[in-house]
């Protein structure tokens, strides 16, 4: 074909900025980046976006770009990668570099989703219900029932992405992994992809450094700014669930709180964390096309 797009995954923490970077300035590339979270202009710490340096190596696309408060999907995503790919090919580029840790965005690109149906107000409202009183445990049962693909590979220490997969479901008869198995669309480039991986003991000490790093980078005060909004499904994450329990707690707003200090949110962040790289791996290993390197 000519035209060729390298996608780098692997679990977060394992190294795929630096990675991509300098595979980028190799190839005369930017980078398109196919983080859910790193895509959010109010998220910084917490989602480790590429620093200044980083940014200044090679131009980069859909890092802190989009809002909170408007609702973005995959589907979005698909259909604004792809423009951007094409517009960067005939700009002259022959290689592309992509890389980041959501799945589910990669899989768009690649070979693209259903139509997903959209939210029901009254199964919406229904969902969320259950989620407040009876907690994500109960959507989870659900899920594992009603599609154990899903359950096994997405993220369902998120809420929301538990909320809206089960939604799917019932609202489809379908399950919602299925929207992502289907009959995959044909790219008029070709797709290389390239997985990274650490032992498991280096990747986890990595986190682990990474979340310290980032309350040294001010994570709590992050957090702390975003409390009006920390219903919105973006918020919904790692590293700023657990920060929004301590800052309840720390203002007596839970009577009852599950993380009381710091210390407690900091290991519950890097505990999750730690759990959501393991799902990342399991999906990524589903995909045999992908070329592994050891890091």
């Amino acid at each position: 074909m000519g035209r060729k797009l390298v996608i780098v995954v692997g679990s977060t923490a394992v190294g795929k900025t630096d990675w991509s970077i300098g595979l980028a300035q190799r190839y005369g590339s930017p980078v398109i980046s196919c983080d859910s979270r790193q895509i959010y202009q109010e998220m910084t710490v917490g989602t480790a976006v590429p620093d200044a340096s980083q940014l200044a190596a090679v131009k980069h696309y859909f890092i802190q770009d989009h809002t909170i408060h408007q609702y973005y999907t995959a589907g979005k995503y698909e259909l604004e990668a792809l423009a951007l790919i094409h517009r960067l090919f005939e700009q002259g580029h022959e290689t592309l570099v992509m890389a980041g840790g959501s799945g589910f965005y990669v899989d768009a690109v690649c070979n693209g989703l259903d139509d997903m149906p959209d939210a029901d107000p009254q199964l919406r409202a229904e969902l969320t219900r259950r989620l407040a009183e009876e907690g994500v445990e109960s959507l989870r049962a659900d899920l594992r029932r009603l599609d154990p693909e899903a359950w096994r590979t997405i993220d369902i220490a998120n809420p929301q992405r538990v909320l809206r997969a089960v939604e799917v479901c019932l609202l489809s008869g379908r399950t919602f992994s299925s929207f992502k198995l289907a009959a995959p669309k044909q790219r008029d480039f070709e797709i290389e992809k390239i997985g990274l991986v650490r032992p498991r003991a280096e990747l986890y000490a990595r986190i682990d450094r990474r979340v310290l790093q980032m309350l040294d980078d001010g994570l709590v005060e992050e957090v702390r700014g975003l409390l009006p909004d920390r219903d919105l499904p973006a918020l919904q994450t790692v590293g700023y669930k657990e920060i929004f329990q301590y800052l309840d707690a720390e203002a007596g707003r839970d009577p009852a709180p599950a993380i009381r200090t710091l210390d407690e949110a900091v290991h519950a962040i890097q505990t999750n964390t730690r759990h959501y790289a393991k799902r990342q791996l399991t999906w990524w290993r589903r995909d045999p096309s992908i070329r592994w390197i050891t890091l």
